[in-house]
């Protein structure tokens, strides 16, 4: 989804449906975290949400404890559109716990494979196999057991949206898909 910055605004273009758009026309109010954690990003496309919080101290809510830094934030106006309305958001409060030291090579490449997974039904089979197949390079030789751990729940989650198509073209995963039934 991603967070702009506009001026003294964050904007946020949420795609319909979506629970994100739902929480910010129900509540009023979102946290923004910042992590290095590349598992949250990762989690959140292999359903997997349950990362250690803490309630946040302006806006009811709660933000990672594992953030770097994180905004709460209030709805200032939702624009409507049929595919992304655009939410624009003031800051109520910022807390900076640790400077942002930027991605490594392998959590680089685990945000770039999470992309690709949540277009795993937009893209040819083709295009994710040898984006994953470049990606997987750089956790090889980087990665320490977060990035794995991350990287395993992506292959996974290609897999078994491979293994449950009808699309049985040949692929890299294909063969994983052969090996678990």
């Amino acid at each position: 989804m991603g967070v702009q910055y506009k001026n003294d605004r964050v904007l946020i273009a949420p795609f319909k449906p979506s629970q994100t758009l739902k929480n910010l026309q129900t509540t009023g109010k979102a946290v923004v975290n910042v992590t290095d954690d590349v598992r949250v990003y990762a989690g959140c496309l292999t359903d997997r949400y349950n990362w250690p919080t803490q309630a946040t101290k302006s806006v009811r809510g709660s933000r990672l404890k594992g953030a770097l830094w994180y905004q709460e934030l209030t709805v200032d106006k939702i624009i409507d559109h049929e595919l992304r309305p655009k939410v624009y958001l003031s800051e109520v409060s910022r807390e900076v716990i640790r400077p942002f030291p930027g991605f490594n090579r392998s959590q680089a490449a685990i945000i770039e494979a999470s992309i690709l997974v949540s277009r795993l039904h937009m893209l040819p089979a083709e295009k994710i196999d040898s984006e994953m197949k470049y990606l997987e390079i750089a956790v090889e030789k980087t990665g320490g057991d977060k990035e794995r751990e991350a990287w395993s729940w992506l292959v996974n989650a290609i897999s078994d949206y491979r293994c449950n198509s009808t699309d049985s073209d040949s692929n890299w995963f294909f063969m994983r898909c052969a090996q678990l039934k």
